[in-house]
């Protein structure tokens, strides 16, 4: 488990405003962001995200429809989208496919925790405990 990987599920459980999530990314370097994107397109897939998470992701991660990242997400074999998603190189389209895969991982891993986890199960990133708006994101990730 990684400091990066923490903030990532916090975000996704809502337990760390996204604003304070954007402002974290944002201030991470080209190659930093790159490596962001394709931890998130990973921890999707891990969570089993499906092509009907697309709308809700959507949604929630506040994209328009025309949007490129949203536009992907509705195209094609999701495990392939969100690796174009996590491919994206424009500042502005890499914020906006960092709200997105945040939004997707919260959805696939919201419905994991539902099925299979409600009884109690071993992943560390079901037992975070609230990060509280007190805690800014750190450089490296850490509180």
């Amino acid at each position: 488990m990684s400091e990066r990987d923490v903030v990532l599920n916090e975000l996704a459980q809502g337990l760390r405003p996204m604003a304070q999530g954007v402002e974290w990314f944002d201030g991470l370097g080209q190659d930093e962001q790159s490596e962001v994107l394709v931890f998130l397109r990973h921890h999707c897939i891990q969570a089993r995200a499906v092509a009907e998470d697309g709308p809700e992701s959507i949604r929630r991660a506040g994209l328009r429809p025309t949007h490129t990242p949203a536009v992907l997400i509705t195209r094609g074999r999701i495990d392939q989208q969100l690796g174009k998603i996590a491919g994206l190189t424009p500042v502005d389209e890499r914020r906006k496919a960092f709200r997105l895969l945040i939004a997707v991982l919260a959805i696939a891993d919201g419905r994991r925790r539902e099925r299979f986890c409600s009884g109690g199960c071993g992943h560390w990133w079901h037992a975070l405990p609230a990060a509280g708006p007190g805690r800014p994101i750190g450089p490296d990730g850490i509180s």
